[in-house]
């Protein structure tokens, strides 16, 4: 007998709901979101008379321990359904708009039971790929948080001690910091000889020893004049900041470490190493969205869908309208750009599509849009096939399908 079992999840607590093929409620509680909470859904399963495997289990999240206890449980069919799906849904049993954890988990099993042909099921990736996911997650993370201390820092720099923001090449290089933290005010550093600033230097492992000169003349700039207390004010922020950001940078830099010596593990590693423009990062970031998975997108129009790079169209009688997708997975669109941005540099067909592509947009982001759109097609195929990127193929193909047919 197949069972459809909804389940709508939340931090603490999850409501359950279990319903037959003919869409009756045989069952629906709420379990905590405990060990024992998960071993009474899979006790109200078993006293049901019904096995793991007949179960359709419907959620909004596949990031979570419940799915990883059902997993190993038993329970293969797992669905994860978008949560606008489930938003646009709430119409089958009620017009008002009125919503509680418990219907949503009807809710959740009723789609299962007359949808579930056109649902995805989902399929766990390897523990390798979920590695990476983690690992590039955090280094994305780090990097936000950087962001913040970073503009902290230079705004409070800029206000009594200018010459630090810029005597190196940015301010968020370790060997930066590291001079922020040893000479945290414009006094400390005009006391500096050029042999002291050479061997603090060489102590921090800078290696652009030409630069030094321009760099010691930087600092020795006269700042311009402000009232006496700003430092005295101020002088105590910069070396707090700097050594929370020198924590970030050098746990990012470790991160990306790690990420790479998992990436170069990984069977994809090829497919996704070829990627003009890819780099350290956006390379293993792409390889955690697509996953190990082949039907989790069937078609390259489904992943494209999720990261949000295709626009939406809403066309009705004379009415066509060509909207941005929203509802999509904001981290996956923006990786995707930023690998269409580094791709120019290193792709002379992406290049050439983005010239061609940009007095059409209406915006820079608006046209790497679309060529992250394309790339995702090509990224998808490769996927597919387990092919890794050949610029000089990828020409030839398009010149083929370029040249008119003969009547």
């Amino acid at each position: 007998m197949k069972v459809y079992m909804g389940i709508d999840w939340s931090q603490s607590k999850h409501d359950v709901a279990l319903m037959n093929e003919a869409g009756a409620i045989m069952a629906q509680f709420v379990i905590p979101h405990t060990q024992d909470g998960f071993r009474l859904l899979d006790a109200t399963r078993a006293r049901l008379a019904v096995a793991a495997a007949d179960c359709q289990v419907g959620m909004e999240t596949a990031h979570n321990l419940l799915i990883d206890f059902l997993w190993g449980r038993g329970f293969t069919h797992i669905y994860v359904i978008p949560p606008n799906v489930v938003k646009s849904s709430r119409g089958r049993y009620n017009q008002s708009g009125a919503r509680t954890d418990a219907s949503d988990a009807r809710l959740l099993a009723d789609l299962l039971r007359t949808d579930c042909r056109r649902l995805q099921p989902w399929h766990p990736d390897a523990l390798l790929t979920q590695q990476i996911r983690a690992k590039t997650n955090l280094v994305a993370y780090l990097s936000r948080s950087s962001v913040a201390l970073s503009n902290r820092l230079r705004a409070v720099l800029l206000r009594y001690y200018p010459a630090a923001v810029d005597v190196f090449s940015n301010l968020n290089t370790q060997i930066a910091l590291e001079f922020i933290c040893a000479y945290p005010t414009p006094q400390a550093a005009a006391e500096l000889s050029m042999a002291e600033f050479e061997h603090f230097a060489r102590q921090h492992g800078y290696r652009r020893h030409s630069q030094l000169p321009a760099c010691f003349a930087r600092l020795q700039q006269t700042p311009p004049e402000g009232a006496e207390h700003t430092a005295l004010v101020y002088q105590a922020e910069p070396p707090l900041l700097a050594s929370q950001l020198l924590q970030l940078v050098r746990a990012k830099a470790a991160t990306l470490r790690e990420v790479q010596a998992l990436f170069q593990q990984h069977p994809d590693f090829a497919v996704f190493d070829s990627l003009p423009g890819a780099g350290a990062y956006l390379a293993p970031a792409l390889l955690g969205k697509f996953g190990d998975d082949r039907l989790r997108f069937p078609t390259p129009d489904s992943a494209q869908a999720l990261a949000g790079t295709c626009p939406v169209t809403d066309a009705s009688g004379k009415h066509k309208a060509i909207k941005f997708r929203r509802a999509c997975d904001h981290e996956f669109r923006q990786i995707a750009q930023q690998w269409a941005m580094s791709s120019r540099t290193k792709s002379v067909w992406a290049n050439a599509y983005w010239q061609q592509a940009r007095p059409r947009c209406r915006s820079d982001s608006h046209a790497y849009r679309c060529l992250a759109n394309r790339w995702l097609a090509v990224l998808w195929k490769l996927w597919q096939t387990r092919q890794p990127y050949d610029e000089n193929y990828h020409l030839q193909q398009r010149m083929l399908r370029s040249k008119p047919r003969c009547a």
